[in-house]
């Protein structure tokens, strides 16, 4: 009988614990609770404090009623925001990942270089990923291709490795991705390419027809935009002429050839960096033809200067000096030197190491700077630069924020947008529009769905959110060398698809919660050559008998 009362005593505590264990389980009704924080949505303008209830990668509760789950986090004072987008970020490996973190941003795209072979390069990245990521296919890829018979395979093909391929498309002395027009032929070839990376998920044409104003024609263009609106999806533009201040090639005219096509083809357009001479009349342009029902935007990023290398032809003599009258003593800033660089030494860098970075200062930034914090639908992206040293080795992800040398818009842009809208009065819901929701409000009217999804902070949204100190939130970046890369404070806490990725301001490591912002694959390409017989079919009045026969030579660039 003893045995069997201490066999009922036994089941019964079991039965206890369990039960025990069980209520706690239910009390822990979320995987993550953010407490006391001021909830803002830019989508509704809802701007409360409530708690958030966060679970399996979703938000799943705003409430003022107390909540609990397994992980808490206390925002009293802060503001709980949806995670920053940003599609121009070109430097993401695992440092430039970490940092972009550290500047609150939860999706790091690249819309501009883009990348090739689109399913390698998402299938490379698929659980290793600190962030969400997604990219475009990028013609002018396609373009070495073509013209500088470049194979360029593997997953990688895209920043931060970008730069010795357009070394190694220079040795025979031609840039032909940048110089060369393209015979019918070869643009369809081109076209071609493109085709393929949409067909296989790209989120649409990624263009630097800026750094190739000689060998991209207006028709070429023209069909990279059409390629892109077959699928509805965008086409994302340095445009032709940026940042050119004189005339006939400033800056809003290479802003109109691609709102022209856009608008003849229905297509949606994202307009890169729009932060130079020009840019209010490109603005009002966008404005109106919004209002008009047009998926068109463009991109800033808060810095008075640029970055580029010193290859691009658009920092060039003939450019930089003969058309925006600038002197290279003054604006031509070497990290690695930590100093600006006299015209002698450009043109040595020019010739001997025409991949290496530089800063390019614009003066009248300085002025335009806290008017772009202002400007509806004028979204901040970063253009964040490859995590190199002064060496020109890469960064990993343990090395250090002082290492990094290049432009300190990798680090600081949406600390440095948040700081200056806050310094000139700009509300709080607006600058999270520019951070956030108009970015994937335009995305996801192209179809993306997984950008229907974020930039809003409301139920039933995917759980990317950015945690920050309205008040204190700032950039540490700054253009003196061993500041360039510094992170941007104010941002304790960032959580990506569910999962706390920075805690207490620092970037938790081997937290791969990143996921792909991607299109679905499609079974069969939507490529349609151009001819000279075709086009002659769709436009111009048939006779009988025919009187001109043309072949594709009569619409080959002489």
């Amino acid at each position: 009988m003893n045995k069997l009362s201490g066999f009922y005593r036994y089941t019964k505590l079991l039965a206890i614990l369990a039960s025990v264990i069980f209520s706690t389980a239910c009390s822990a009704e979320y995987d993550i609770v953010i407490n006391n924080g001021r909830v803002m949505d830019p989508e509704t303008s809802f701007d409360g404090v409530r708690n958030v209830g966060v679970k399996d990668g979703r938000i799943v509760a705003i409430t003022e009623d107390k909540i609990t789950g397994v992980e808490s986090i206390d925002a009293t004072g802060l503001v709980v925001a949806p995670g920053f987008i940003d599609t121009e970020q070109h430097g993401l490996g695992p440092w430039g990942i970490k940092v972009n973190l550290r500047d609150g941003v939860t999706t790091q795209m690249d819309f501009e270089v883009g990348a090739a072979n689109i399913d390698e390069w998402y299938a490379a990245r698929k659980g290793k990923t600190q962030a969400n990521y997604g990219t475009v296919i990028g013609q002018e890829i396609a373009r070495m291709r073509v013209h500088d018979g470049l194979k360029l395979e593997g997953p990688n093909v895209s920043m931060p490795d970008f730069f010795k391929y357009r070394i190694e498309a220079a040795k025979d002395g031609v840039d032909g991705w940048s110089v060369t027009r393209s015979s019918v032929d070869e643009m369809n070839e081109i076209s071609k390419t493109l085709d393929e990376g949409l067909r296989l998920g790209a989120l649409g044409v990624g263009s630097t027809i800026g750094y190739a104003q000689k060998g991209i024609t207006t028709y070429e263009m023209f069909e990279a935009q059409r390629g892109a609106a077959r699928y509805g999806r965008l086409t994302s533009v340095h445009h032709r002429f940026h940042p050119s201040a004189a005339t006939p090639t400033e800056a809003p005219t290479g802003v109109n050839e691609l709102l022209a096509n856009a608008i003849a083809l229905k297509a949606p357009l994202q307009i890169h960096h729009d932060n130079d001479y020009g840019w209010w009349e490109n603005e009002e342009k966008l404005a109106l033809v919004r209002a008009q029902g047009y998926n068109v935007w463009a991109t800033y990023y808060p810095w008075i200067a640029g970055s580029g290398n010193y290859g691009a032809s658009i920092v060039a003599p003939d450019t930089w000096e003969k058309a925006m009258g600038y002197k290279y003593e003054e604006t031509i800033y070497d990290p690695q030197l930590d100093r600006y660089v006299t015209k002698e030494e450009f043109l040595k860098f020019k010739k001997t190491e025409p991949g290496r970075t530089l800063v390019a200062f614009s003066p009248p930034r300085k002025e335009w700077l806290p008017e772009w914090t202002k400007v509806e639908h004028f979204v901040v992206a970063g253009d964040g630069m490859p995590g190199l040293d002064v060496k020109g080795n890469k960064l990993t992800w343990d090395s250090a924020y002082e290492d990094y040398a290049g432009h300190p818009r990798t680090a600081g842009s949406h600390g440095t947008t948040l700081r200056v809208a806050r310094e000139n009065g700009v509300p709080l819901m607006h600058t999270l529009s520019q951070l956030s929701y108009w970015s994937a409000k335009h995305l996801g009217d192209t179809g993306i769905k997984a950008m229907q999804v974020r930039g809003r902070l409301q139920e039933g949204m995917v759980a990317d959110i950015t945690i920050f100190d309205p008040e204190n939130v700032t950039e540490h970046a700054t253009f003196k060398s061993g500041t360039n890369g510094l992170a941007t404070t104010g941002i304790p806490y960032v959580l990506v698809n569910g999962t706390i990725v920075v805690k207490d301001s620092k970037v938790l490591k081997d937290v791969n919660s990143g996921q792909s912002i991607r299109f679905p694959v499609e079974e069969k390409g939507r490529f349609v050559p151009v001819t000279g017989k075709s086009w002659l079919k769709t436009y111009t009045v048939k006779t009988n008998p025919v009187t001109l026969d043309i072949d594709d030579s009569t619409i080959k660039p002489h």
